[in-house]
């Protein structure tokens, strides 16, 4: 989904908060499934996290995205299974995506891990100030 912002977002008595960006991609509700099967990979949170990933991976290339501009958010059943993030480090050879992590009470279907993603598309510059 691309959403063009037509206006910065004010920040009240700050000067702007946010800047307009032509092209951004938003991924939301990953889970580690099989896109095949609509199951979930077995394995449980390593390779649910892997699966995850991947499947954003397929999403952002679609969209002309890659995971160089990208900010996740991991969803986690137990924060006891914050290791499974680490396949990040696998997935990634350079330019780790920022993510935030946060535990919930349950995610669908059972699953253990889900992400959500936002990212930019083409390069990102810094207006002068």
């Amino acid at each position: 989904m691309f959403w063009p912002s037509e206006a910065a977002v004010a920040g009240g008595r700050a000067p702007s908060a946010g800047a307009p960006v032509t092209q951004t991609t938003c991924i939301s509700a990953q889970l580690g499934r099989d896109p095949s099967r609509g199951q979930l990979v077995p394995g449980g949170p390593v390779e649910e996290a892997k699966q995850a990933l991947i499947n954003t991976d397929e999403i952002l290339k679609a969209a002309g995205c890659d995971f160089t501009n990208v900010k996740t958010t991991v969803l986690l059943a137990a924060m006891n299974d914050f290791s499974a993030v680490k396949i990040y480090k696998q997935l990634f050879k350079s330019s780790f995506p920022t993510t935030a992590a946060h535990q919930v009470v349950a995610l669908p279907k059972g699953g253990h891990v889900e992400t959500h993603a936002g990212a930019v598309q083409g390069s990102l510059t810094t207006a002068s100030l």
